[in-house]
């Protein structure tokens, strides 16, 4: 395996985290995928700039989320904007009880690759996001 290959495997292994963070109301090991700098847009358009906003809405608002049903996210594509930064397009789908599909996020998250000087060993973390919210219909 390459090293831009080992790259999208580690990428993907920060968002099944996310996943399972998120499924978990984790929100201390969610936390723990983000650049100390990192800022955050919610699908409802909420600006959290910096790692202690994120930190103060996702303690508040985590926590207490409530949904019967499951979220998943896939990384749909991953493009590396330099060998160490990368923009990563998700599919995130919330399904009911039932298992039918009843919203859908288009996340895009910036990630930064830290430690190692960039090289493979460095962990990938969420830098720059922006989460969207897919409307249906419109």
């Amino acid at each position: 395996m390459d090293a831009r290959e080992q790259a999208v495997k580690a990428i993907e292994q920060v968002v099944a985290e996310v996943e399972r963070t998120q499924r978990a109301k984790d929100a201390e090991g969610f936390l723990a995928l983000f650049h100390p700098d990192a800022l955050w847009t919610t699908a409802h358009g909420k600006v959290l700039i910096g790692f202690d906003a994120i930190a103060e809405f996702t303690r508040a608002v985590l926590p207490a989320a409530n949904w019967d049903g499951e979220v998943t996210y896939e990384v749909v594509h991953t493009q590396f904007l330099r060998p160490d930064v990368a923009a990563v397009k998700v599919r995130q789908l919330y399904r009911g009880a039932d298992g039918t599909v009843e919203g859908e996020g288009a996340p895009l998250y910036v990630m930064t690759r830290e430690g190692g000087g960039g090289g493979p060993e460095g962990g990938w973390l969420l830098t720059a996001c922006q989460n969207t919210e897919v409307r249906r219909g419109e």
